[in-house]
């Protein structure tokens, strides 16, 4: 019997980062949010088409994303820890590579605005005026967050100037809603492309900039977003076998007469009878234990050494920083770390692969996991612009729209139907010669 907890996160745990084709860093990307337990995910240049739906799912996270329509590259995704409450917003423009999500803040504490943006470098006036545009319109919200890249490398955020004509117009638009931008430090070699922008004072803290995905040439931007959440936990009560007391169940079932009790009953009450007396027994024999499903599982191939193997990765990486480490060593370890990783997720699955007419559950439990999440009805808006989270008021809002689209205008008069449902009833009336 599922049930629905609330509880609020003062706190996001958050991380960005530019893949350049995620396809192979998905496995490094699984390892290190489980390793650090990061709240939501944002990925740009993800390079996803649909032939990644089998692998884009993370156990645990609700995926949004944006693909490139009918070329290679490009991309965002954001990932979503599947126990909050969110939305995505569908009124983007075709033009803009971008993608927001609104996340239901606690009670009376205002919505999050999350978005996540990928700005091509060689991207048309045209195309930035949308954005602009856009942003203008979600810049309204009490609490937004902008997180991509952006692609402006002649922007010096310290002074707030430029000298392409695009860049300056980006500024302008940046200064108009009143956006902060938040990361200090170059994100690709000397420049700031990957850039993070919020609209008010102490919503996003503890900016970090450092380390890579595999070997883009990108570093990551892990952030804190300072904001309660409304988090929604969803448990099931459930038959707890481990606790149960076969021996007495066995004596309840056992002492109703049964050959007495179902003599004369048909199939039907028999069966009823049957089911009740049994069900009856297991109240008895068989506690209930709750089910709460708040984080995903651990990595099956996720082990102790890969774990160290990217501690051991990040402290190169700050040593290479301050001059204590070249930077060849510290790719080689990327090169080793990435390799182990792969070894070990293949291992998984031919052992799988191996046992696989013997243990058909662990195998296809394995494939499920891989497969795009298949998910409750999403939260709904209202016409009033309200997010209906609870059954029933998805059920009220869906009601509603029904009740707007199919009135008597839309509707046949009665006894009165359809010229084609006339000509189809004729036909099959119709007696053979």
């Amino acid at each position: 019997m599922p049930m629905l907890g609330v509880k609020s996160k003062a706190q996001l745990k958050c991380i960005y980062t530019n893949a350049r084709s995620l396809g192979n860093k998905q496995e490094e990307l699984e390892a290190i949010v489980q390793q650090d337990s990061y709240d939501l995910v944002a990925i740009t240049e993800k390079w996803w088409d649909n032939s990644h739906d089998w692998s884009a799912a993370m156990d645990g996270y609700k995926l949004f994303r944006r693909d490139r329509q009918g070329r290679r590259g490009s991309g965002v995704a954001l990932y979503v820890r599947e126990c909050f409450d969110c939305i995505e917003l569908k009124d983007c423009d075709d033009k803009v590579k971008c993608l927001w999500v609104r996340m239901r803040g606690k009670a009376n504490k205002a919505d999050i605005l999350l978005g996540v943006c990928y700005r091509p470098p060689n991207q048309d006036e045209e195309a930035d005026e949308a954005f602009y545009k856009g942003l203008a319109e979600v810049s309204q919200s009490l609490a937004l967050v902008l997180v991509g890249d952006f692609n402006l490398p002649d922007v010096c955020w310290k002074y707030n100037t430029a000298e392409r004509k695009q860049s300056r117009r980006f500024l302008e638009c940046v200064e108009d809603n009143f956006l902060t931008q938040l990361v200090s430090e170059p994100t690709r070699e000397d420049a700031s492309l990957d850039l993070l922008f919020t609209n008010r004072e102490g919503l996003v803290g503890d900016v970090v900039v450092g380390g890579c995905l595999g070997l883009s040439n990108h570093e990551m931007i892990e952030f804190s977003i300072h904001g309660e959440v409304r988090r929604g936990i969803s448990r099931t009560a459930t038959m707890d076998f481990w606790r149960a007391d076969f021996g007495l169940l066995r004596t309840l079932v056992e002492r109703v007469p049964w050959e007495t009790v179902l003599k004369g009953k048909g199939v039907q009450e028999g069966w009823a009878f049957f089911k009740k007396e049994v069900l009856k027994a297991q109240e008895q024999a068989v506690p209930m234990c709750c089910k709460t499903n708040r984080w995903g599982r651990r990595l099956a191939w996720l082990n102790r050494e890969l774990l160290l193997g990217l501690r051991e990765k990040r402290r190169v990486y700050h040593s290479w920083k301050k001059g204590q480490a070249t930077q060849e060593e510290y790719r080689d370890l990327i090169r080793s770390c990435r390799d182990k990783i792969r070894k070990a997720k293949a291992q998984l699955e031919l052992n799988l692969a191996t046992v696989v007419r013997d243990n058909k559950k662990c195998f296809y439990k394995y494939i499920n996991s891989k497969k795009r999440a298949k998910e409750n009805l999403h939260p709904l808006l209202d016409a009033e612009g309200n997010m209906a989270t609870k059954d029933g008021e998805k059920a009220e809002v869906l009601n509603a729209f029904f009740a707007s689209v199919f009135n008597s205008q839309t509707s046949c008069p009665q006894g009165i139907q359809p010229p084609e449902l006339e000509d189809r009833d004729r036909e099959q009336n119709k007696h053979p010669p």
